[in-house]
């Protein structure tokens, strides 16, 4: 789904449905403060985040995986699957899973290294250090309690915060704010801190800043003309990004995050696309969603995270891996 704008600001709906976001908000902390299941022999690092939609935590696992890798450790995710029909525990293989076993995520995931998917999140810590893990990274989960956690780091928009401040459906929180930070060791702010969200946490937790930067397609896009389409957790972002390397979106077609595509949705948009000589492009969550004859025929601008002060992130790391617990 995508936010509600209501979800921005102080208004009668909000007000309205405050009640049911408390009784909801609450359910969330407490399963969340229960005691957890699993200790896993080797470091867990969870990368969640506060809010429903898109704030960039998947790149940031991705990032993360990729440091982790560079400095000799072998990482591997370990994630819901979520919009995937296998419960697991399961190690991901691209080349026999689709998006309706598993889920977008955990095959976008697999570019990188291994990646196990459970519905119950402590099931799949076993089996993934027998194969090998001496690092599990945990898309999404703080909110969950079955494995514990040696890392925690909160992924927030820059530009969107925590919007009206209240708990779904009332607003984008899945919990309140506070006790989510007490659980977390750190935050990760993406894209310009417009709300003046670091000031206000750092007294906190470490708060760490963050951008989204384009992958080596943006060379071949700027100065092109485009029809996108995207269903991320905030579509607009993706058109904004286009805009900025250049491209001319002749036509943007935003769909709901994990929207399922079927071939009717999107052959129209690549008939637009080739009618007027444009590049039919789209995100790498959504290019895995696709038929494998319609991922052909569209371009993928691919995304990566740019950290301000890389060595923060590093140190939080390096403690953990050297078992001393945050």
């Amino acid at each position: 789904m995508r936010a509600p704008d209501f979800w921005f600001s102080d208004n009668p709906l909000a007000r309205l449905l405050e009640p049911v976001g408390q009784i909801v908000g609450g359910i969330t902390a407490r399963r969340a403060l229960k005691t957890p299941l699993v200790r896993a022999d080797v470091p867990v690092i969870c990368v969640g985040n506060l809010t429903t939609g898109g704030t960039g935590k998947t790149p940031v696992v991705a990032s993360i995986v990729r440091r982790l890798a560079d400095q000799g450790q072998t990482p591997a995710v370990v994630m819901r699957g979520y919009g995937g029909s296998l419960k697991g525990p399961v190690r991901v293989d691209a080349r026999t899973h689709t998006v309706d076993d598993v889920g977008d995520e955990a095959l976008l995931h697999t570019r990188r290294g291994a990646v196990w998917v459970s519905r119950e999140r402590a099931r799949a810590a076993g089996p993934a250090i027998a194969a090998g893990a001496g690092v599990l990274v945990m898309d999404d989960g703080h909110q969950h309690s079955s494995l514990a956690k040696d890392l925690s780091l909160i992924v927030i928009d820059g530009r969107t915060g925590f919007g009206n401040g209240r708990l779904f459906p009332a607003g984008p929180l899945r919990e309140p704010i506070r006790g989510g930070l007490a659980r977390a060791q750190a935050a990760v702010i993406m894209g310009e801190d417009r709300l003046g969200i670091a000031k206000d946490l750092s007294e906190y937790l470490p708060v760490l800043s963050a951008r989204l930067v384009p992958g080596p397609e943006r060379m071949k896009l700027k100065g092109q003309r485009v029809v996108a389409f995207a269903g991320i957790g905030d579509p607009e972002k993706f058109y904004h990004t286009l805009r900025e390397i250049g491209a001319r979106v002749n036509a943007f077609h935003p769909f709901d995050d994990h929207y399922s595509f079927d071939v009717a949705d999107i052959q129209p948009i690549l008939d637009e696309a080739f009618a007027i000589g444009a590049i039919p492009v789209t995100t790498e969550k959504d290019a895995v969603r696709l038929e494998p004859d319609q991922r052909q025929q569209v371009d993928v601008l691919s995304v990566d995270v740019e950290w301000d002060r890389p060595e923060t992130l590093d140190a939080l790391l390096d403690k953990i891996i050297s078992g001393n617990k945050i």
